[in-house]
């Protein structure tokens, strides 16, 4: 499998301070570790109401409304930022809930149609503005490599030919989920799609998943890039809850686009995994899925 053109410097050798527009969950706070051991400073941007202070507080950092856009750009040149990670979930306000800066204006009006578009469209735009502004937009799996899934099975148990076959299914539900810009994931069992991923995410999908379980071996969760996805802002992520979630629902395991999947904690997903007996299973997923 081969990453999509992303139109950025590979190197993380360069000098200068990273800047992270930290959303939530604990991922934020491994990339700014992985960026201090790589020995480069780091500056956090925490989106207020979403970023979690214990995750980010042992690092530089500021707590920002996400639509004050000015003190957000004021910030990152201030810390001498030169690139920058978009890491972390945050859903996505109502547009009246907002309450853009003069800068947020000015950046919301050169999004144009991104804004009211679906998430693979607004982040393509944000990435491209922020370049615009002088920043590299980085992706969190450039810091993160060993957090990166691998192919094939990540723990003791394997996927059976059934299973596999149900992978392969959810893989190009995926794939056309993608195209209309739904969503990253879908559940499978024996051929039948129980549920797919949409704004929800992914933890209550597989609750409703559970909800429609049929007779016989338990469903496949599988995660997956949208075609032609900015993986740099919105790459799948998969941590130890998500496969404990798998298990309440009866899911016999689940399967991941390799290389292109986020692990928040991949020892304790294999850990989870193993306990549960589910298997966590890297997929080779080529541009057409």
């Amino acid at each position: 499998m081969s990453w999509p053109d992303q139109g950025a410097s590979t190197d993380l050798h360069e000098s200068g301070c990273v800047g992270i527009l930290a959303g939530g969950g604990p991922l934020p706070g491994k990339v700014a570790a992985a960026v201090v051991a790589s020995g480069r400073p780091v500056f956090i941007v925490g989106f207020q109401d979403f970023a979690l202070p214990e995750v980010i507080s042992a690092y530089p950092h500021q707590f920002i409304r996400l639509a004050a856009a000015s003190q957000i750009l004021a910030a990152l040149r201030a810390h001498r930022c030169r690139d920058i990670v978009l890491i972390g979930p945050v859903r996505r306000p109502a547009f009246r809930d907002l309450r853009p800066d003069a800068e947020g204006a000015r950046i919301l009006a050169r999004l144009g149609r991104a804004l009211f578009s679906g998430d693979d469209g607004l982040l393509g735009a944000l990435v491209r503005i922020f370049g615009e502004e002088g920043f590299t937009v980085r992706g969190a799996h450039e810091f993160l490599t060993g957090a990166v899934g691998r192919a094939g099975a990540m723990g003791r148990v394997q996927p059976d030919q059934a299973a596999l076959d149900d992978l392969a299914h959810g893989a190009r539900v995926v794939a056309a989920l993608g195209t209309l810009d739904i969503g990253q994931g879908c559940v499978v069992q024996n051929g039948v799609v129980l549920a797919v991923e949409a704004m929800e995410g992914t933890d209550r999908m597989i609750a409703r998943a559970g909800e429609c379980r049929q007779p016989g071996a338990g469903g496949v969760l599988v995660k997956c890039l949208k075609p032609g996805q900015e993986a740099r802002a919105d790459m799948p992520t998969i941590g130890p809850e998500t496969v404990r979630n798998a298990h309440r629902a009866g899911l016999r395991g689940i399967g991941f686009q390799a290389g292109a999947t986020l692990f928040t904690d991949p020892e304790g997903c294999v850990r989870a995994a193993d306990e549960a007996g589910l298997f966590l299973f890297g997929l080779t997923v080529g541009p057409s899925a």
